[in-house]
């Protein structure tokens, strides 16, 4: 039985998912892990559990009756609410992944799956919102861009902007070494973690997140791609050359 839920709760995980026996082994080990749990079975009662119990991460199935997990991630995102989100699917289909990651996902895992992957993904999507253990006040600069890695908080022109905890630790990852080209496969070892490589969409799944981090840049952009290789933030000295602030291809 899932642990009740106890009022802000960070360690709590909503789990959605219609199939019982899934949810069942989901929560059996997430509450080994020392977790508090709560099930839900379609996406509306989802949407009422996480304004009621303000989970610490949501574990989404796609799959759900009526409003599917897209619609549910994207009602949450366009009411301003960035819960981390763990999307699972029965569907090894790419285009729901990119679409999952567009809207603002964190993580995805395909059916079946291990449930102890789902607990370690649990771990580390909170292991990513947990505050930076860089000093207290540090925050990376670049241009109009302010990264604080305490607060965890992205400041363009002088505006709060809302980043999953995924997209804030790829962005601060690439400014902690302005200049320094990260292929693909060390930024998945780094935002993600080793699992990643295996698991994860791979070259595609960073592409998609660079894209979601620059379109929440513009037209102030910190990252250049470098063809054939991956990415990098770029140095002040590259950032005024530019004369401006400016939108990479």
């Amino acid at each position: 039985m899932a642990v009740p839920p106890t009022p802000n709760d960070r360690r709590l995980v909503l789990v959605v998912e219609d199939e019982p026996a899934i949810a069942d082994l989901v929560v059996l080990h997430l509450e080994r892990a020392g977790f508090a749990t709560l099930v839900e079975r379609d996406g509306d009662a989802a949407l009422a559990a996480v304004a009621r119990h303000t989970p610490a991460v949501v574990v989404l199935d796609i799959g759900l009756p009526g409003r599917d997990g897209i619609e549910v991630c994207r009602a949450l995102r366009s009411a301003g609410d960035w819960t981390p989100v763990l999307f699972l699917t029965a569907r090894d289909d790419h285009v729901d992944r990119v679409v999952g990651l567009e809207l603002g996902a964190d993580d995805y895992i395909v059916k079946p799956f291990s449930p102890r992957e789902v607990v370690a993904r649990v771990q580390a999507v909170l292991r990513r919102t947990a505050a930076s253990p860089r000093p207290p006040d540090e925050v990376l600069r670049l241009g109009q861009l302010e990264c604080d890695l305490a607060g965890r908080r992205v400041i363009v022109a002088g505006a709060d902007v809302a980043f999953t905890a995924t997209e804030f630790d790829l962005l601060a990852h690439l400014l902690a070494t302005p200049g320094r080209v990260f292929t693909r496969a060390q930024l998945l070892r780094a935002v993600w973690g080793e699992d990643a490589l295996l698991t994860l969409a791979g070259d595609r799944t960073v592409d998609v997140h660079i894209a979601q981090v620059r379109a929440k840049l513009a037209p102030h952009d910190a990252i250049r791609t470098v063809r054939g290789v991956g990415y990098a933030a770029f140095t002040a000295r590259e950032l005024g050359a530019l004369g401006a602030d400016q939108v990479n291809p």
